[in-house]
């Protein structure tokens, strides 16, 4: 059964397409796309799966996984943390920060379909 995704993105065209494919696939969609009131908006809505751009206006997706991880509301969330930048560096930054899966742009929709029903059920 799905549940509620939330998606913390600020590129519309990407979250269209995540909310489109989430949503056929029986999902609740909702987004955020302000990193400096993100953590805010996870706590608020509670979502089973969060979907995390690195990239965000007023803060970085790295910090607010980190603040996630420390609250002991949040720090069991799965989160998969989407990026344009793939280095090795990038993907040690975001394990490090506590991050569940980590995939980078562009992504096929399966792919990422299949990540959130992976994080729904672990």
């Amino acid at each position: 059964m799905a549940g509620n995704v939330l998606v913390i993105e600020d590129e519309p065209n990407i979250i269209e397409a995540i909310s489109f494919v989430l949503k056929r696939a029986g999902w609740n969609v909702e987004t955020h796309s302000t990193g400096s009131t993100a953590a805010e908006a996870v706590r608020a809505k509670a979502p089973d799966v969060l979907i995390l751009d690195v990239m965000l206006p007023g803060r970085s997706g790295y910090d607010i996984l980190r603040e996630l991880r420390e609250d002991p509301s949040t720090s069991n969330l799965p989160v998969l943390m989407l990026t344009a930048r793939g280095q090795t560096r990038d993907r040690e930054l975001a394990e490090k920060a506590g991050v569940n899966r980590y995939m980078t742009k562009p992504f096929s929709n399966a792919e990422m379909l299949e990540a959130v029903r992976e994080l729904s059920n672990a």
